[in-house]
């Protein structure tokens, strides 16, 4: 019954836990397992033993979930590098932001395609500032309409070199002054889960291309 009782709570103990454990019942007369069922107890605090056990179960499973989606993950990209194939999204998104004259009145334009035939358009003013806050507006109404959509697996191309490179390196090596915008865009990209970012010569983002120009237009036009 000890034996059973050392195993349940070892499994609990977290590695400082039981080597206090072991310090304990090297300098008293306590057994092993005696010596850590006072550490957890300890622990434990007014909880009881029985709701820290209970908690360190839970916390216990959520890890092995974590750690078999991981390989399974890993498991699926690995035969997918074996099959020569690139995985293919499940939505895809073009962005494009356009500043008249540069800085000046901005306008975005953005394209979100699901895998079900949804289609969403985006295309209007979005105040005043320069060509790379222009990119990055249309971006941040691209992953806003991804979240309300609830898309998954997401795609997202772009012909702004700047703004595809600051996100994709991040904070250590952003460019200065976007990193409000930037990090608005981490905050959506977090949410959505697997979100691929990447640059396309402009004459591949024709349609984000014309719906940021024509929100410019409608600008001109009122």
């Amino acid at each position: 019954m000890e034996h059973i009782e050392f195993e349940s709570l070892a499994t609990a103990a977290f590695k400082g836990e039981r080597v206090a454990a072991r310090r304990l019942a090297a300098r008293s007369q306590l057994s092993e397992a005696q010596a850590l069922l006072q550490v957890l107890t300890l622990a434990a605090g007014v909880a009881g033993l029985t709701q820290l056990l209970a908690e360190r179960e839970q916390l216990r499973l959520r890890d092995d979930e974590r750690r078999l989606a991981r390989r399974a993950n890993a498991a699926h990209k690995l035969a997918v590098r074996k099959a020569g194939m690139q995985p293919v999204a499940a939505w895809r998104g073009w962005f494009d932001g356009s500043a008249h004259p540069n800085p000046g009145q901005i306008g975005i334009g953005a394209l979100l395609c699901g895998p079900d035939g949804q289609r969403v358009e985006i295309s209007r003013r979005a105040g005043h500032g320069n060509s790379s806050e222009a990119e990055y507006l249309a971006l941040t109404a691209l992953l806003e309409a991804a979240v309300k959509m609830g898309a998954t697996e997401l795609a997202v191309c772009g012909d702004s070199q700047v703004v595809v490179n600051d996100v994709n390196l991040g904070a250590a090596r952003g460019a200065k002054g976007l990193e409000e915008h930037r990090a608005r865009v981490v905050e959506l990209m977090s949410a959505l889960g697997a979100v691929q970012l990447r640059w396309v010569p402009r004459h591949r983002n024709g349609d984000a291309d014309r719906l940021s120009q024509h929100a410019i237009g409608d600008r001109a036009r009122d």
